[in-house]
């Protein structure tokens, strides 16, 4: 088979040979940043010589000075609500999705009653994840630079291989942010395959396991002639080693019962203890017993213990393992290598289970650790244009499709479809006159919208009058080599055509952004701040409607205080709408959307009971 280079997208910068595109890991507990230097990858150290891994962990303090890393890590436990850890479950995340979690993090996120993307509550600023995720990626940066002493100015940033188009498009804006151009974003798991695979002589058929602190993937891969392959991937966003601590956390509150205990409600405490937790989890790794004296207490326990907690995590991987088989049309026989990627593999249970289930020993000769940032700084340097013979194939890890009348998901690009990929489909008008027609795009496995994940939307405007069923709209979708989705529909009767952006549902979109790359990245900070005022405008008039209208239907379920105080957090949040402090803003939604629950909830049970007369259950 032959040799083929990489084929750069329209929209990339020229690059220079031997110019120096870093590859970065952006992970949930550890991020590392790597490059290649003389045909070789290797991640970025200290003058110690010691690997230079970041905790994703950042700091405010009272002053509004911003720590990150080992410096803000010292602050989880002293002051955790102004402590931010795991960012990276929350990216691309509404508070929706996590709300079943939101106690498992010793911060606020603030719940606004909308779909929105969350936002964190710090010191009475709200900030996103990708903003947070930006001050990471600055360290890293600033890591890079100090090592190399030269400006680092281009990314190639890896995310599961999970993510949905919005967390991939929060990360590229996290990029950007931090004053980076970003080249790609490429699969965790890929760029593992990168790191283990590149110049292998033989095809050979992996499958790269990928346990990190909060995210899962599996990926079953065909490597051959320096082309990388993605058969198939299955994992889970919200899955990690950080479970593993917090169930063992759950375990001890249990066994020494100390839910009532005043000296374990605080947040402080509890932060103390999952740090403890996730220092039991590694001394087990190499011992068979671990115990340590803590706030007077003696915590103990077991490896098989320890083991038996975590198992039904390991368990929801192994399915998530036989599904990426399925998905492949491979069996366990077809695999010749599992690659083991992400801090959590690390822990001996996992690696046994993991190979038991294959039948065969897994790899892991690399740092886990450094496993991903090595792939990514191989794959920076082919972007970079001093390696010709290597051709990166990925897919889009979930269905994208749009929704059709009854509330149907129609499919049009099917998961474990390769990327960059174009596909289309017609459709026609289902009442008589139709001039417009609204195209409603999803994300997602379940037949019916309701059940997956809204991407946008757009409306098709002049469609010429004609009798339903008449007109043609053709619909494609484009998905570039990120993953990064963009719809065109036509009229095919008349001519009539739009080509749109799918706005990420956080703020500006990627047209308005290719547009200002350059003046973007010089001016990120600036532009982030408009974003985060427009959007928060864009909630609040959202919610004031949705006030209005719900005082006006369900008056009668209101007392005169609660009537009156409604109208003065409406008022309220009318004058900070109207001003330009987004923190002001986002305060008022909070405390609105609070002290309205329990009336929405009441006026709820009352339209229930209503609907419910007359009824046999």
């Amino acid at each position: 088979m032959a040799k083929f280079s990489i084929d750069l997208k329209t929209g990339s910068l020229a690059q220079s040979p031997n110019e120096i595109i870093v590859g970065i890991d952006l992970g949930t507990t550890n991020s590392l940043v790597a490059y290649v230097n003389e045909g070789v990858p290797v991640a970025v150290r200290d003058q110690k010589n010691k690997l230079t891994l970041v905790p994703s962990i950042v700091h405010f303090d009272e002053h509004g000075d911003v720590s990150v890393g080992q410096e803000a890590h010292k602050s989880l436990v002293s002051d955790p609500d102004n402590t931010i850890y795991s960012v990276k479950r929350l990216m691309g995340k509404s508070y929706n999705d996590l709300k079943s979690v939101d106690g498992h993090f010793g911060y606020q996120i603030l719940d606004d009653g909308t779909e929105n993307l969350v936002k964190i509550n710090v010191r009475g600023k709200f900030y996103t994840p990708i903003e947070l995720s930006a001050l990471i990626l600055k360290s890293l940066k600033s890591n890079a630079e100090a090592e190399l002493e030269r400006t680092i100015s281009k990314a190639v940033i890896t995310v599961p291989a999970y993510f949905n188009d919005a967390q991939r498009q929060a990360t590229r804006d996290a990029g950007k942010l931090a004053g980076l151009d970003v080249l790609r974003i490429i699969n965790e798991p890929t760029a593992a395959s990168l790191a283990y695979g590149l110049g292998a002589a033989d095809a050979q058929t992996i499958a790269v396991y990928d346990l990190g602190g909060g995210t899962f993937d599996i990926s079953i891969l065909q490597i051959q002639d320096g082309i990388f392959e993605v058969l198939s991937t299955n994992g889970d966003t919200f899955l990690g080693g950080d479970d593993f601590d917090r169930a063992l956390v759950e375990h001890w509150i249990s066994t020494y019962d100390l839910s009532e205990n005043p000296e374990y409600q605080s947040k402080s405490a509890l932060q103390a203890l999952r740090l403890l937790a996730e220092k039991a989890k590694k001394q087990l790794s190499s011992n068979d017993f671990f115990e340590e004296q803590f706030q007077g207490n003696l915590f103990q326990v077991s490896k098989a213990d320890f083991e038996n907690l975590i198992a039904p995590f390991i368990i929801r991987t192994i399915n998530c393992c036989k599904q990426a088989l399925t998905d492949a049309k491979m069996t366990i026989a077809d695999i010749q290598h599992i690659v083991m990627v992400g801090g959590s593999t690390r822990v001996p249970f996992v690696k046994m289970k993991v190979g038991e289930f294959f039948g065969k020993p897994v790899h892991d000769s690399l740092d886990p650790d450094e496993v991903v940032a090595l792939g990514a700084a191989i794959q920076a340097d082919v972007l970079a244009g001093n390696q010709k013979d290597v051709l990166l194939l990925d897919i889009t890890p979930l269905s994208l499709g749009i929704e059709t009348v009854g509330g149907l998901m129609d499919t049009i690009i099917p998961r474990n479809t390769k990327v960059p990929a174009k596909v289309g489909r017609q459709y026609t008008t289902s009442v008589d006159g139709q001039k417009n027609l609204k195209i409603a795009v999803y994300q997602g496995e379940r037949d019916l919208v309701e059940h997956n994940r809204k991407l946008g939307e757009f409306i098709l405007r002049g469609i010429p009058p004609m009798p339903a069923g008449l007109p043609k709209i053709e619909v494609h979708f484009i998905i570039n080599a990120d993953g990064i989705m963009k719809v065109k529909a036509k009229e095919l009767r008349s001519g009539l055509e739009q080509a749109i952006e799918i706005k990420p549902t956080y703020g500006i979109s990627e047209e308005e952004m290719a547009i200002m790359l350059l003046d973007s990245i010089k001016n990120a900070q600036s532009d982030m701040g408009v974003r985060a005022l427009l959007e928060a405008r864009n909630e609040a008039n959202h919610i004031l409607h949705s006030i209005e209208k719900f005082v006006a239907q369900h008056q009668d379920l209101l007392s005169e205080q609660e009537l009156a105080d409604t109208l003065q957090l409406q008022a309220e949040l009318k004058t900070a709408t109207a001003g330009t402090d987004k923190d002001k803003i986002n305060q008022a939604i909070h405390s609105l959307n609070e002290y309205t629950a329990p009336m929405a909830h009441r006026a709820m049970d009352k339209v229930v009971l209503e609907a419910m007369k007359g009824q046999k259950v």
